[in-house]
């Protein structure tokens, strides 16, 4: 067992040094990390913000607030652990006593922990409950949505949050396939979408369930749904100057974080053909990554995972 406060195997932090760059740390600071996790971003953070920084970490899993509680017990009531979703975070920081923030950080992957422990039902590696909740206590897992949505609502979910080219296909063989007897397994899953794939897919480098798992995780954690309200709230949560970074992990994450940061950062929404501007929107962020910052090539290959990583920040100014 590792000594308390150690770095943990339990999820190795991505772009580490690039986060506590881009939020600009300083000593008094109070941050706020949305996706606790083993604590790795957090740690980083107290760290740089010694003596008297404070940390608000933030997750729905009970697994990484015991890890991470464990990470950050040196730093003692500097980190502030919740249960809950950083899609409310006006409302947990108000029940902290805290008003507007210095930083946000929030990782979008799922963690190194989530995948490998099997019952969790996150990965297609080996067997285990179809599950992929990320709060246990959800009352809707991935067992839930493939047998008893119906074949146009499953289509829609792999084709909108997987981007699945063949969503029909596998939303036809999943119904088929349930009328013998409820699919309950990831490895059964993971079977039946193959089959309906062509020999070059299956046998390619991206295994031909990768796009379809990610879309029921997302679906049953309505994760976009997270993602597009915690931008709005944290946005409204950081003071002048804040800065708020977030690392995405697939396209559709990416697309939107960019797009949202981009309106933020406009202010005016009328439209481009009127001469005069009627809405009075004000820009609220500067986007500080006209490109998002990507792993260098040594952490993709200490940490694979990280490859398609994409840390994305904006500044505060009004």
């Amino acid at each position: 067992m590792n000594d308390a406060g150690a770095p943990s195997a339990y999820h190795e932090p991505v772009l580490l040094n690039e986060v506590l760059e881009s939020l600009s740390l300083k000593p008094g600071g109070i941050y706020v990390d949305g996706t606790l996790g083993g604590g790795g971003h957090a740690r980083g953070i107290l760290a740089a913000t010694s003596p008297d920084g404070i940390l608000v970490g933030i997750d729905r899993d009970d697994d990484a607030l015991a890890e991470s509680g464990r990470v950050l017990e040196p730093f003692g009531r500097r980190a502030m652990l919740v249960k809950g979703n950083y899609a409310d975070l006006e409302d947990i920081l108000t029940g902290l006593g805290i008003g507007r923030v210095d930083g946000i950080v929030l990782d979008l992957g799922v963690s190194s922990h989530q995948l490998e422990t099997t019952e969790r039902g996150f990965s297609f590696s080996k067997p285990a409950p179809l599950d992929m909740r990320m709060d246990r206590e959800a009352r809707t897992t991935a067992r839930d949505l493939v047998n008893r949505a119906d074949a146009r609502e499953i289509e829609r979910i792999l084709r909108d949050y997987g981007e699945e080219l063949l969503a029909g296909h596998i939303a036809r063989a999943i119904v088929e396939r349930r009328k013998t007897a409820p699919i309950e397994t990831t490895d059964e899953l993971a079977g039946i979408i193959a089959s309906v794939m062509p020999a070059r897919m299956r046998h390619g480098r991206i295994h031909p369930a990768t796009r379809s798992f990610q879309a029921l995780r997302i679906a049953v954690n309505d994760e976009l749904t997270s993602l597009h309200r915690g931008i709005a709230a944290g946005i409204d949560s950081l003071k002048e100057g804040g800065r708020f970074s977030v690392i995405t992990f697939h396209s559709l994450e990416d697309r939107m974080v960019k797009d949202l940061f981009r309106d933020a950062s406009r202010g005016c929404t009328c439209p481009a053909d009127l001469p005069v501007c009627a809405c009075g929107g004000k820009p609220r962020l500067r986007v500080l990554t006209r490109k998002p910052v990507r792993p260098g090539e040594w952490e993709m290959e200490q940490n694979p995972r990280a490859r398609s990583a994409k840390l994305r920040t904006a500044e505060r100014v009004g």
